[in-house]
């Protein structure tokens, strides 16, 4: 019986292994052609190691006068924690509304909520692009941040489902102290799915970083460009691109994700799986 163990447990981190090398291919292949001198990026067979490895590229890239990656990474990074902190408040209020106070029809407009997620992007982009610019938004980011303080459905439904695995018995015993709904909500809920509101500024934080429609329709001005419409401008700017160079912009903008989900990452899946969602 133990070497039967043994054995499942070797062919099954055998395949964890191989998975794990085939979906870190495309992140090695960055990494290789960011450090490669530009005639190497393009050989048959591809060549995995640089000769020499060029470590100028990244210097290049970052004082580059075609393509400012600091003002993008700020603009970015600006609209990135604006977006958070909208999303996790509104998104908490929110769901703390379905899943602890009760009212008529709550029901009801939670599953008009969730219905809300089969709506395409396409099909709200042009009422979206009307309205902000009624607003004079265009041009601006207040339209890439600015929404995340209204909600979304499947951050409340996230949420909506860890609020409902908290005891009842901790908000009665708070409002026959006298608590008010809002002091409960603040000073008992909250503190108590920390792990969830993680989850929820990550899915968001991700998502604002890696946007490339949202910036490509609202910004207008090459200083208010976003680091994925950034690297787009760069790459047209050129009759060949310059790969070793867009590599190596591409691996400074994939770096910072990479290393927050390393830092959350206990966070993160502990969060997922208090909230009982599966897959």
């Amino acid at each position: 019986m133990k070497k039967q163990t043994l054995l499942s447990k070797i062919f099954v981190y055998s395949i964890l292994l191989l998975g794990s090398l085939i979906f870190l291919f495309p992140l090695i292949w960055l990494i290789s052609t960011s450090l490669k001198p530009v005639e190497q990026t393009m050989l048959i067979p591809p060549k995995w190691i640089p000769n020499p490895v060029q470590w100028r590229n990244y210097l290049d890239i970052l004082t580059n006068p075609d393509i400012p990656l600091l003002l993008y990474a700020k603009n970015t990074l600006v609209i990135c924690v604006l977006g958070v902190i909208g999303a996790v408040l509104s998104n908490a209020l929110v769901a703390y509304g379905f899943a602890r106070i009760e009212w008529p029809g709550r029901n009801i407009l939670f599953g008009l909520t969730l219905a809300t997620m089969m709506i395409p992007f396409p099909v709200t982009m042009i009422p979206l692009y009307s309205v902000f610019r009624k607003l004079h938004w265009i041009g601006t980011n207040y339209p890439l941040w600015a929404p995340a303080w209204l909600g979304g459905a499947f951050n409340i439904f996230l949420l909506r489902q860890f609020f409902m695995t908290i005891p009842h018995d901790l908000s009665e015993a708070a409002r026959i102290d006298g608590c008010s709904e809002f002091r409960i909500f603040c000073q008992i809920i909250l503190p108590l799915c920390r792990s969830s509101l993680v989850v929820v500024a990550l899915f968001h934080f991700m998502g604002s970083w890696n946007d490339f429609l949202g910036p490509l329709i609202y910004l207008t001005r090459q200083e208010t460009f976003t680091l994925s419409l950034g690297l787009q401008f760069f790459q047209s700017q050129h009759g060949g691109t310059q790969w070793h160079h867009l590599m190596a912009a591409s691996t400074l903008m994939v770096s910072p994700i990479i290393i927050l989900f390393f830092l959350t990452q206990k966070t993160f899946i502990q969060g997922i799986a208090m909230t009982g969602l599966k897959g």
